[in-house]
């Protein structure tokens, strides 16, 4: 077994240039301002709605790859071994659910002036009851999004730089800066900076890969030491294993299209071929993004045996300080691929705190304001986005370490929102009181199993092998087919 090397690649230089890359951010942030057209909230949040092919596909790629992805998953993959590469295939599943109805919304969108997905529900239902109640939980799941990529990025940058900027200090200054250029430039700033930060993000997990490709012979030197060490790794899942399977791609398939961030950019797109392109260029990422980092994981396993959970989420770090030490000459390589995941776990977070602070500015503050102007409706968004980004930051200092379990939470939460959306922009039939009564249940469900997995009642997070958002899932279309059923016959 190896020593554990050092994790800290950040020297004094590298350090540097992370601010200095911090500064141009900024940079691209007053760039946004000065490209606005007018003061209003489809600038400022859609930016103007003129979002060609490249950047879409950039900005779609870098939210869509967070630090969750860049860091839990090698660390999943070193637990789990192989069985892990089904993990490409939930990535994948992201664009089918897309598809269902990415290209319908964005026509709607470009005829009604939707801003929010609260837009389009109180379009479909007219229900203000509805589009809060759905507004809330989308705020709700994206809050647990930044909790849980704000601590993911206070670890990296105190492991990376040997301690000299603190865990604290890595979540405070960083979400200073996401802060300042979102407010400056809105979506526009945002994507302009998820374009840089895609392509740092791609390039860095093909440097990784064709590294460790060089030094340890990649995935099959690490297949033949793996025979030995840990035949576990060859084992396929049990029946409760595939459940849990299917029951991940299908809160993946049918949580993430639902973020309130990606429907902001399905609005943005320039027109709907562009959006399309878009998302065909999209199905192909994760072979070289999730395969990628999955092969870091299970590369890991080979070379640092035996860390236990908490260790093995950092063996990302292990591995590129390792290839570090003995091949000095890439080091500047691997330094890009560590700015690279800082990278993806800011544009995950700027994205989130925009859609948050829209959804709130456009679904909750203006009904009761319904006289405010553009200038007014995008000054308070702005306000929110600092108020926000202060109470989460401290919030991320402070809790306790569950990254993961906050990312399921988040899409257990966003399933229950799927029906409102998928069936109702397919289904014409289809009412407000149905689809609310389904919603609440489907939530209350969810959030009993959840509860009662952590009181000590002996029920698992995934009782049989399915997440509790699945089961409150299963309830919610169950009673939206009641409800509409019954009144159908009383109508």
């Amino acid at each position: 077994m190896k020593p554990m090397p050092d994790t800290s690649l950040l020297g004094i230089g590298g350090t540097f240039f992370l601010g200095v890359y911090l500064c141009v951010l900024i940079l691209i942030g007053v760039a946004g301002r000065r490209a606005r057209r007018e003061n209003s909230m489809a600038d400022f949040f859609l930016g103007g709605r003129k979002m060609g092919l490249l950047v879409l596909f950039l900005t779609l790629y870098a939210t869509q790859y967070s630090g969750n992805t860049l860091i839990g998953y090698a660390g999943a993959a070193y637990r789990q071994g192989f069985r892990f590469l089904v993990s490409v295939t939930f990535m994948m599943s992201i664009i089918g659910g897309y598809l269902i109805f990415a290209p319908k919304l964005h026509r709607l969108s470009k005829k009604e002036g939707f801003i929010t997905l609260g837009d389009f529900l109180q379009h479909r239902y007219r229900s203000q009851t509805l589009t809060i109640a759905s507004t809330v939980l989308c705020i709700f799941a994206l809050a647990n999004y930044i909790l849980s990529n704000l601590k993911a990025m206070g670890y990296l940058v105190e492991g990376s730089t040997g301690g000299r900027i603190s865990f604290a200090q890595g979540i405070l200054v960083l979400s200073l800066i996401m802060v300042i250029y979102e407010t400056l430039g809105g979506l526009r700033s945002v994507a302009w900076t998820d374009v840089m930060q895609g392509v740092m993000l791609l390039a860095g997990c093909v440097v990784i890969f064709v590294a460790m490709e060089y030094q340890y012979g990649g995935l099959s030197a690490a297949a033949d030491r793996l025979l030995t060490m840990r035949p576990d790794f060859w084992q396929p899942p049990d029946a409760e294993g595939k459940r849990v399977w299917l029951s991940t791609l299908a809160i993946i398939f049918l949580g993430v299209p639902v973020y309130p961030q990606a429907i902001q950019r399905i609005y943005a797109a320039r027109n709907e071929n562009i959006l399309r392109r878009s998302l065909q260029l999209m199905v192909f990422m994760p072979l070289v993004t999730t395969f990628f980092i999955v092969v870091v994981g299970i590369v890991g396993a080979s070379q640092f045996p035996g860390l236990d959970r908490q260790g093995s989420e950092g063996v990302a770090l292990r591995v590129l300080s390792d290839i570090a030490a003995e091949l000095p000459a890439i080091a500047p390589l691997i330094v890009l691929f560590l700015f690279a995941v800082v990278a993806a776990i800011m544009s995950t977070v700027d994205s989130a705190l925009l859609a948050i602070s829209s959804s709130i500015t456009q679904d909750l503050y203006r009904p009761f304001r319904p006289q405010a102007s553009q200038e007014r409706l995008t000054s308070v968004g702005k306000r929110l986005s600092w108020l926000l980004m202060a109470a989460l930051a401290y919030l991320a200092t402070v809790l306790p370490q569950t990254i993961w379990r906050l990312t399921e939470i988040k899409l257990e939460l966003l399933c229950q929102v799927s029906p409102a959306l998928l069936l109702g922009i397919h289904s014409h039939g289809l009412r407000g009181r149905a689809v609310l009564a389904g919603m609440v249940s489907g939530t209350a469900i969810t959030l009993i199993l959840m509860v009662l997995s952590i009181s000590g009642a002996g029920l698992s997070t995934k009782p049989l092998g399915v997440h509790s958002g699945i089961w409150g899932l299963g309830v919610n279309l169950l009673v939206v087919g009641i409800v509409t059923k019954v009144g159908r016959r009383d109508g």
